[in-house]
């Protein structure tokens, strides 16, 4: 049988692919229309394991409770609920197909009888993260992880029970080749073999002190155990010898899958893919057009899957026996803001010059051609032609005709410029470094600064008409961070600071009218005024990460957006705030909200949509690393 293992990512891995925050979803499931993806898709969370049954029926789980299935191949895939935010490392079905365990951080562990339609939480009985799964039956299985840890269930996980396997090292995959005999492996090269079902562990000698994290077995006696380093173990012998055999590659393998008992499937770091027909013999590195990193793989019948980081997901074609990726990216590039114009027409900005248009409501995103390599931080529409987009080096960029083509405007300045706000099409203005303040009458034809009095970091900007705006920031150095709260009613021939004793780091700012307004900001910073910033009241939606986008659709209900996925919505101006699941721990940077219609953009390209108020949230301790 294949094994089941976690596809763990290194600190700074992960670092690049989520934020530290952890949703969990709402044990009481509140109904609600979900925040769906829209880049990447099927979904851009990392994705840690996959089990297939058959040739065309796969599940895969991974960070941010994600679970999804597929039915055809793993040519499409739908989500389901999984009743938790923790990150899922593992997921196996029993050979009844209908019974099957995902495992992961903090001890979580969910339960499906119905094939995956829906999941229950079961208690495990421990804190510690379980890395790997493997169920015999209905009743029976193995989890394991986090020091040692080994849970054995006879009931189908109504209960789990702690078994001694004799080490302190993670253990991080798990395979049975029979209902009694399995093998698990771990750190530091730890090999652990059952033959009771998991009662009783007996350590083998690997040879190895690497990270061992994949294993499979074809029968009781010919296995192959995959880790660190391009460490790939062979055996004959139910692992009484374990014999290298050469990857040809020295970056991490993490897991392996037969399709009989000559064939497999290897993968791993940037991308790899391996092969081998001849029990490992000698192993083929297969062109996989992706640098992302390759965490699980899972081979049933004809088919099979492979997941991994930035939501990568392949499908094994069986009529050409080749791996075809599924997910498709309009980019991977950080998106930094997003703005719409009505409900279909919208444009989102980020690193490297990316720019991505959509005219049906983000069902489909399109990159156009920007003309600049540097990031881009705002961007704004005064109508479905009419946009200017803003960034680092003093970038201005203006369209006329729906991004089609982006003209590069002077602006004077080297600054690196956060905010942009147009009224209409020719008056406008752009924030940014050191207290960077640019007005336009024109268009951007010309540029002109405004003085600020302040040598803050100005990020966001609203103007409600031609006079009146304000702008917020802060410093990022020296501590306290110096923040910045600026209100002209003169279109900005002069600027008020309105910040005394405002102790937050603000980032983003949005007006619906001259008095009632909402700015947000690290740790958490929400302030909210109604007389045009002449007072701000503090606001908390309790979960103190730091927000990096805010947009209202009238003068009660808006959206903020910030690391881990956050996303906190208010009905009644900011007085009070929901957490809702986003489905994802990537960091959301901007927002825009029209009606009912939410787009939040932020990390990796990733794109969320949302069309009213999502399942509720709660918030679980610690970080996704």
């Amino acid at each position: 049988m294949n094994g089941c293992f976690r596809g763990r990512v290194s600190a700074g891995r992960r670092a690049g692919f989520a934020a530290a925050l952890l949703l969990a979803a709402s044990a009481a499931g509140a109904g609600g229309v979900p925040w769906t993806w829209q880049n990447p898709k099927p979904i851009g969370n990392f994705l840690t394991g996959v089990a297939c049954i058959d040739s065309l029926s796969c599940t895969l789980v991974g960070i941010a409770g994600t679970i999804m299935q597929s039915d055809d191949g793993g040519a499409s895939w739908r989500s389901r609920a999984s009743g938790t935010g923790e990150t899922l490392e593992a997921v196996s079905f029993a050979p009844d197909r209908a019974h099957g365990i995902a495992v992961g951080d903090n001890g979580v562990i969910v339960h499906t009888t119905d094939g995956g339609l829906t999941w229950t939480a079961q208690a495990s009985g421990v804190a510690t993260s379980l890395y790997a799964v493997a169920l015999t039956d209905a009743d029976h299985g193995v989890a394991l992880g986090l020091g040692g840890t080994i849970l054995r269930t006879d009931d189908g996980g109504a209960t789990w029970t702690l078994q001694a396997g004799g080490t302190d090292n993670d253990l991080e995959g798990i395979a049975f080749a029979d209902a009694l005999t399995a093998t698990a492996v771990g750190g530091n090269g730890t090999i652990l073999r059952t033959i009771d079902g998991g009662t009783t562990w007996t350590a083998q000698t690997s040879g190895s002190t690497g990270w061992l994290t994949g294993v499979a077995f074809t029968n009781a006696d010919a296995g192959t155990v995959t880790g660190s380093d391009g460490t790939i173990l062979h055996t004959t012998d139910g692992g009484a010898t374990w014999s290298p055999q050469t990857s040809g590659v020295d970056g991490q393998i993490f897991s392996i899958a037969f399709a009989n008992e000559a064939s497999a499937t290897a993968v791993g770091d940037n991308g790899l893919i391996l092969s081998t027909n001849d029990a490992g013999a000698t192993w083929t590195k297969v062109e996989s057009g992706t640098t992302n990193q390759l965490t699980h793989v899972a081979l049933a019948g004809f088919g099979g899957a492979i997941v991994g980081g930035l939501g990568t997901i392949f499908q094994l074609v069986p009529l050409s026996k080749t791996w075809s990726e599924v997910t498709t990216r309009a980019t991977s590039e950080q998106l930094d803001a997003v703005a719409f114009v009505g409900t279909s027409t919208g444009t989102a900005v980020g690193t490297t010059g990316a720019i991505l248009r959509t005219t049906d409501g983000g069902a489909t995103w399109t990159s156009q051609q920007s003309g600049t390599s540097e990031n881009l931080w705002g961007v704004a529409f005064s109508d479905a032609d009419t946009g200017t987009a803003v960034g680092a080096n003093g970038t201005i960029l203006r369209t006329t005709d729906g991004g089609a083509t982006w003209t590069p405007q002077s602006s004077g300045t080297t600054s690196l410029l956060w905010g942009v706000a147009f009224v209409d099409a020719n008056i406008g203005w752009v924030s940014g470094f050191a207290g960077t303040i640019l007005h336009t009458t024109d268009g951007g034809a010309t540029w002109t600064p405004q003085t600020s009095g302040t040598t803050t970091d100005l990020r966001g900007v609203a103007f409600t008409d031609a006079n009146t705006g304000t702008i917020v920031g802060y410093k990022g150095r020296p501590n306290p961070p110096d923040p910045a709260i600026l209100r002209t009613t003169d279109g900005g021939a002069t600027w008020v600071n309105q910040s005394d004793g405002v102790p937050y780091q603000l980032n983003a700012v949005a007006f619906t009218d001259a008095d009632h307004g909402v700015a947000v900001g690290n740790a958490g910073g929400i302030l909210v005024t109604t007389n045009g910033g002449t007072s701000w009241t503090p606001s908390t939606n309790e979960v103190f990460y730091g927000l990096w986008g805010v947009a209202f659709a009238d003068a009660a209900h808006g959206i903020a957006v910030g690391e881990g996925g956050i996303v906190s919505r208010t009905n009644d101006g900011g007085v009070t705030w929901t957490n809702e699941a986003s489905g994802t721990t990537n960091q959301l940077i901007g927002v825009s909200l029209i009606g009912e219609a939410a787009t939040a953009v932020g990390g990796i390209g990733t794109i969320l949509h949302s069309e009213g108020a999502t399942n509720d949230a709660i918030f679980a301790n610690g970080f996704d690393g």
